[in-house]
């Protein structure tokens, strides 16, 4: 008798994350990657060819991530009730109020950014297709939030992404309690 191929667990449960939360997760970690990794470089190599392409795509790149973001939020909410736990002790508080800052600052930077954007002179294309026109002259309390708080926000972020990280691994392999597994989907034995 053959066993049937196991069903696509498409909602999150008390176990584990299911299959949308963890392509949101992981589509997003990858996109993450990409911008951290250009702004890295940009820093590192400075103004060459391959860095202008780099930073090019930056703002569309950060229009994804805002839309990314929104519909992660959705879903979230959505899922709000089957989600895995953080726990009540002091480690799934700190779990909490460290998913709640990555939340926050995955919606406020690339929002601080597309504000920045409506109020330059340049206008904004989104892979093709105008989003906003150009303007005549800058808006400077449209771009002022942004040029203050988008660079040192994202790299706080990317620190908070770091210990997220650092966090999972030591979930892991240290304590070896499944928590990893829950956003790889692997199921704990």
């Amino acid at each position: 008798m053959s066993q049937s191929p196991p069903r696509l667990q498409w909602l999150d449960t008390p176990d584990r994350y299911g299959i949308v939360t963890r392509v949101l997760h992981w589509g997003m970690a990858l996109v993450f990657l990409w911008q951290f990794t250009g702004m890295i470089l940009r820093l590192i190599l400075g103004r060459t060819p391959l860095m202008a392409f780099w930073v090019g795509t930056h703002p569309p790149v950060g229009m994804v991530l805002l839309i990314l973001i929104a519909a992660r939020l959705i879903w979230a909410w959505h899922n709000r009730h089957r989600r895995p736990p953080h726990g009540t002790d002091r480690l799934g508080r700190l779990a909490r109020l460290g998913q709640g800052a990555l939340y926050a600052l995955m919606l406020i930077i690339p929002s601080l950014g597309l504000l920045r954007l409506y109020g330059s002179e340049r206008g904004f294309a989104l892979f093709g297709r105008q989003i906003f026109a150009p303007r005549a002259e800058k808006v400077a309390w449209m771009s002022a939030p942004a040029d203050a708080l988008h660079s040192p926000l994202a790299w706080t972020l990317l620190a908070l992404i770091v210990g997220h990280v650092a966090m999972a691994l030591a979930h892991h392999f240290r304590w070896r309690d499944g928590v990893l597994q829950r956003m790889t989907g692997k199921r704990r034995r």
